[in-house]
């Protein structure tokens, strides 16, 4: 598919951690240079920028969301909860991108209809490898809802 080549990608990174969305943001410029990544702090601001609320009133919407799980305010979960019951985001794919491999973890994000599962890594090779593989598929390979 060639959608990624019209425009650019735009990711919503929801995460506390300033360190890791760096990388994240590095990762995906070293990967293609076609893709925006904002970042949101925690799920409040998360649902505010999907909405258009606040400070985020041009926001974009995003295609795809990397979504930490362990965050203050509303955690990754709530959040993923909130977001599926909203009628007009539930399309955007949700990527769980955390540092937990727990299985309760696991399964109470696919419960809420997370559409994948990475394990966080602190190498940078790795989180390139991590963004061509997001990008490659989510954006070339698979059909994303644009509405």
């Amino acid at each position: 598919m060639d959608q990624g080549m019209n425009h650019s990608n735009v990711i919503l990174m929801i995460d506390d951690n300033p360190t890791d969305a760096m990388l994240v943001k590095e990762a995906f410029a070293c990967s293609d240079g076609n893709t925006e990544v904002f970042v949101a702090e925690d799920g409040v601001y998360a649902l505010e920028f999907l909405r258009k609320q606040g400070s985020y009133l041009q926001a974009p919407r995003p295609d795809i969301i990397l979504l930490d799980l362990n965050m203050p305010r509303k955690n990754g979960i709530e959040f993923l909860a909130e977001m599926k019951a909203d009628l007009n985001l539930r399309s955007i794919p949700v990527i769980i991108y955390t540092s937990s491999a727990m299985p309760q973890d696991i399964k109470s994000a696919f419960m809420n209809y997370a559409n994948g599962y990475i394990k966080k890594s602190v190498n940078f090779d790795e989180c390139i490898k991590i963004a061509k593989s997001i990008k490659d598929f989510w954006f070339y390979t698979s059909i994303l809802c644009k509405s």
